[in-house]
């Protein structure tokens, strides 16, 4: 019988997702402890931006009450210095789980993993900022060409949908990728389903972005979303999956629907008062597209063998798949060479904190497996 094993655990960031993570990591922990061949799960650091709980002995902080522990905490904020020290120091493999959307954090990535330090994260600033920085962290990758931890990151796309694992099967089993195209935010997705419904209808646009803000679709100050910037780094990161040295996501071209002259205003809710003055420029687009039995969505695509990227209004037919999303559902396209002209689709919730921590919990059980 093969003997128990250890493995350390750090968690930042316990937000929405952080703490669906840490419910399907105590779940996690139980299942595995009981197996035939038990791991043993030690959460030892447990921090948010203000606060931080760890221990000191390596002794495992309790996952039942983690949330009143971290509150009572006086323990200091320690630096991303001090805690790969802490960490590289443990009695075993110790395992980074960052659920923030910290670009600081993200930056010191290459310094967890070259201590032998592996990475689970959501954080999409990592593998979405310049290229230098994207080649830093897998050359020090223990699943890229270096020999440190272990880095994961299927939830920065399409949160706990199989989207990259899916492209780097279709890679490595050496399939030529021509094309991918979908909605890759479901913000962007329930905005437009509910801005132009294929059946007709739909308010005004400044109306819908009203709502969606109101029922948690948006970021607090919805130009976040509108931006384009979110979509431009989940296809920033999956052209790069697919072989195309793409700078950055301000390195192609993004189609914000903030309007020119709302760019400077001073907030969110400014911002939302004065949206209705442009109703009329997406009122005459969704007129436009209806004329020919169209539906206007916000996708982003990539051409492999172009090694073009844009992001952006498009136009589909009402028999097309992206037109028939519901609700804040996305959809993944992947033309291939093997899967002829019909796509292979990846479709689902692409947001929300209990599927995203899955796609998290997910990856920690392939690291687990790796480190084993």
């Amino acid at each position: 019988m093969p003997a128990p094993r250890q493995v350390f655990i750090a968690v930042i960031g316990v937000g929405g997702v952080g703490k669906s993570f840490l419910t399907q990591l105590q779940s996690l922990s139980t299942r595995l402890s009981q197996s035939t061949s038990p791991i043993y799960l030690s959460l030892i650091l447990l921090g948010r931006s203000s606060k931080m709980l760890f221990s000191e002995s390596y002794r495992p902080l309790p996952l039942s009450n983690w949330e009143s522990a971290l509150s009572a905490s006086t323990q200091p904020v320690l630096p991303a210095r001090e805690i790969i020290d802490y960490l590289a120091t443990a009695p075993e493999k110790a395992v980074l789980i960052d659920n923030t959307s910290s670009e600081e954090l993200a930056a010191t990535y290459p310094q967890f993993l070259q201590k032998g330090i592996s990475i689970v994260t959501p954080n999409k600033k990592a593998f979405s900022s310049s290229y230098a920085a994207w080649s830093d962290l897998f050359s020090a990758a223990a699943n890229g060409t270096g020999r440190g931890g272990y880095v994961f990151h299927e939830s920065t796309v399409g949160a706990g949908l199989p989207v990259l694992s899916t492209l780097k099967d279709l890679v490595e089993t050496g399939d030529e990728v021509t094309k991918i195209e979908g909605v890759f935010s479901g913000t962007m997705s329930f905005l437009f389903n509910s801005f132009m419904p294929v059946g007709g209808g739909g308010g005004t646009f400044a109306a819908e972005v009203k709502k969606a803000k109101e029922l948690g679709y948006t970021e607090p100050d919805p130009r976040d979303d509108l931006n384009g910037l979110d979509v431009a780094r989940k296809l920033t990161i999956l052209a790069r999956l697919s072989g195309l040295k793409v700078e950055s996501p301000t390195s192609f071209p993004v189609q914000s629907l903030i309007p020119k002259e709302l760019e400077g205003v001073g907030s969110g809710d400014e911002f939302l008062q004065r949206l209705p003055e442009f109703d009329e420029r997406m009122d005459k687009l969704k007129a436009d597209a209806a004329k020919q039995g169209k539906v206007v969505r916000f996708v982003g695509s990539i051409d492999v063998p172009k090694g073009e990227v844009k992001v952006g209004l498009e136009s589909f037919d009402t028999s097309h798949p992206i037109a028939a999303l519901k609700g804040s559902d996305n959809i993944i396209n992947f033309y291939t060479k093997r899967y002829g002209s019909n796509p292979l689709i990846i479709q689902g919730a692409g947001a929300g904190g209990d599927v995203t921590a899955m796609g998290v919990t997910s990856d920690l059980i392939k690291v687990l497996r790796l480190l084993g």
